[in-house]
C-alpha cells in the first residue's frame, strides 16, 4: 500500500510502499514516553523504500531490549517521525500518527505487553464526544 505523510508543520515529507501486515502496537516504556501517550503504532517499512523529504534531527537512545535506536523527529515542530538501526539502517519505524493513511493500518501484533497501561481494555467503556468536549457524547 502506498503511503504518505509529513511532520505537524510539514517541513519534513515521506512517501513509501508499506506492507500493512508489518504494523505493530508497541507498550515499551520508551515508546510512551517518547509518545506522550500510552502506546506507540508504527509501520516497519525497508529503509530504502521510503522517499524522504527534509532533514530529521536524530538521537540515539540506547532501548531495554539493549538495541540501540536512531528517534528521528522534526527539529522544528518535534514531530516523532521513525525509529530506525543506529549504525546501517535496515528498517524504519514510521510512526503511524504523521501518515495520512492511518486509519488503514491497523496494528497486527504488539510487543512489550508486560508494560502496557492496564486500563487500555476498559477504554471502549468510557464516555465518548465526537469531537471536543463541549460536542455531543457518541
Amino acid at each position: 500500500m502506498h503511503i504518505t505523510g509529513q511532520c505537524h508543520c510539514g517541513a519534513i515529507r515521506f512517501t513509501a510502499d508499506a506492507d500493512p501486515a508489518k504494523v505493530f502496537a508497541c507498550h515499551c516504556a520508551d515508546c510512551q514516553v517518547i509518545s506522550g501517550g500510552p502506546f506507540r503504532a508504527v509501520v516497519a517499512i525497508p529503509a530504502d523504500q521510503v522517499e524522504l523529504q527534509g532533514s530529521p534531527k536524530q538521537y540515539v537512545k540506547v532501548a531495554a531490549s539493549g538495541n540501540r535506536r536512531v528517534q528521528a523527529f522534526c527539529g522544528d515542530c518535534g514531530t516523532q517521525l521513525f525509529a530506525t538501526e543506529a549504525d546501517v539502517p535496515k528498517t524504519l519505524n514510521i510512526r503511524l500518527g504523521c501518515v495520512n493513511e492511518r486509519a488503514q493500518l491497523k496494528p497486527t501484533v504488539q510487543v512489550w505487553q508486560d508494560s502496557a497501561m492496564p486500563w487500555l481494555p476498559e477504554l471502549a467503556g468510557v464516555p465518548a464526544h465526537s469531537r471536543g468536549r463541549d460536542s455531543p457524547l457518541v
